[in-house]
């Protein structure tokens, strides 16, 4: 389970705070959305999850270990994965070997298993043929989808997205909200996601408000 502890963050004065006191528990098995307006601090709030940035108060813990104690270099690479938006992939690599190097440098029981990544891309509906091109030249939905894959090769318990269906069309956005889906209830992991698409947040188990700097759950 991740809990956060009395969390804080501003960047400027206590007084200016993008949120305070915050306690929520996120367990695995289960999808959780975080909404709210531009601009409330809805991905400040992920970066610190990810151990991407440190909290001004609180703690953020992982089964009960506070994330500073696990070092956040070892929590990110072991026990996080992370989607964003604009799918930061390797640009001058295939899907495969995106999914090839991410496996090697979080360590993965699957490194070097070129069967298995092609396994996972298969079922994102990447072809054969897709995975060995570079990344650039599939549309966004099949790079995002090779992102989401990229997340089901490694480890990692916890799965963060930024927007993750904010540059796609109706049908891949519908695709996407079904694999964070696949991947919360059948591979038992818990996945976090900042979206500020209703139906996005329609589709997890849970989901919290962030406004006005206090989170409020919907769901």
């Amino acid at each position: 389970m991740l809990t956060v502890k009395d969390l804080g963050y501003w960047y400027d004065q206590q007084e200016n705070s993008l949120f305070e006191n915050v306690n929520l528990s996120f367990s695995s098995g289960a999808s959780y959305a975080i909404v709210g307006q531009s601009g409330s601090g809805k991905t400040t709030f992920l970066s610190l999850i990810a151990g991407l940035d440190k909290p001004k108060a609180g703690t953020i813990s992982w089964e009960n270990q506070a994330i500073n104690k696990i070092g956040l270099t070892n929590y990110r690479q072991k026990h996080v994965a992370i989607v964003f938006q604009s799918y930061n992939l390797l640009t001058y690599m295939s899907p495969l070997n995106n999914l090839l190097t991410a496996m090697a440098i979080t360590k993965s029981e699957h490194r070097g298993d070129k069967e298995f990544a092609k396994k996972m891309l298969r079922q994102l509906g990447i072809t054969d043929e897709q995975m060995t091109k570079n990344v650039q030249k599939l549309s966004g939905g099949q790079q995002q989808r090779v992102a989401i894959a990229r997340t089901m090769c490694c480890d990692a318990q916890i799965v963060v997205a930024d927007e993750p269906t904010g540059n796609l069309d109706e049908q891949n956005t519908e695709d996407v909200i079904r694999l964070f889906q696949e991947i919360a209830h059948q591979q038992g992991k818990c996945v976090i996601i900042v979206t500020h698409e209703s139906e996005v947040a329609a589709s997890c188990d849970h989901a919290y408000r962030l406004a006005h700097h206090v989170f409020t759950a919907e769901k």
